[in-house]
Parts: structure tokens; C-alpha cells; sequence
């Protein structure tokens, strides 16, 4: 449960991140993010990402955007 609330109060940083990056609205921004295996996978407890920082993660998003993470590694 603790870890829901982890993710909570970092995703709206993340938007914001993603939004500054492309210069998009804050609803694109989520569904883009939320369409993502970066999100997937920072949603997978497994993964550890949810404990990253929002930098972090929406540089995860930028890079997997920008075809720059391999996807047979990026699963």
C-alpha cells in the first residue's frame, strides 16, 4: 500500500517533467505516460522503479520515447 502512495505523490512531478520536455498539456502528457512501459513498469513492484526519483523516471519516459532504451531490456 505504501508504495500506491509513493507513486501518488510522484507521478504529478513526472507529468510536469514530461510536459517542460515536449511542451504539451498536462492530459497529453499523462496519457502518454500512462500508454508506456515506462509506466508499466513503474507500476510492477518488481521492477524497484517506483522508488526512483521523478527526474529519473521521466527520463526513463524520454528516453523510451525516443527509441533510445532497447526494448528487449526495457521490458
Amino acid at each position: 500500500m505504501e508504495h500506491n502512495l509513493v507513486r501518488a505523490t510522484v507521478i504529478p512531478e513526472i507529468v510536469r517533467l514530461i510536459c517542460n520536455y515536449y511542451e504539451i498539456g498536462e492530459k497529453e502528457a499523462l496519457c502518454r505516460f500512462y500508454k508506456s512501459k515506462t509506466a508499466a513498469n513503474y507500476a510492477d513492484e518488481e521492477t524497484g522503479i517506483y522508488g526512483q526519483s521523478a527526474l529519473y523516471v521521466a527520463g526513463l519516459f524520454i528516453m523510451e520515447q525516443d527509441g533510445e532504451i532497447d526494448e528487449k531490456r526495457f521490458a
